[in-house]
């Protein structure tokens, strides 16, 4: 048996950029995710970290994504890790990509920014 199985919560990093592949909609874009400075114990200081990702979404998440999701939005991601390559002028590039199969839509930067005016 094998899973392969990622969950993210995070904002985007850029708003989304959709095109047509062989008839399907795709929408990619980032997801940035950051781990909290902290200090150990011992008294050693950890600095704040922040991981890039790329987003693939497909057919009808791809809609939603493309209508709904902006630079700055806070979004909950579940979906499949994969990693595709191609050769280009004789060099092999690699890439890693979160398949989305599950997307929600979690605040935006100008709702929290609203919300904190009152």
């Amino acid at each position: 048996m094998a899973i392969n199985k990622v969950i993210l919560l995070g904002r985007v990093g850029k708003d989304p950029e959709a095109r047509d592949v062989n008839g399907d909609k795709k929408v990619e874009f980032t997801l940035a995710t950051t781990d909290r400075a902290y200090t150990t114990q011992g008294g050693v200081q950890v600095p704040e970290r922040t991981e890039w990702h790329n987003i693939v979404v497909w057919r009808g998440i791809a809609d939603v994504a493309e209508k709904y999701v902006h630079k700055g939005d806070m979004l909950y991601i579940e979906g499949k890790l994969m990693t595709r390559s191609w050769e280009k002028d004789g060099q092999k590039h690699y890439r890693t990509e979160i398949q989305c199969t599950g997307l929600e839509l979690l605040g935006s930067r100008q709702a929290d920014a609203s919300n904190e005016q009152f």
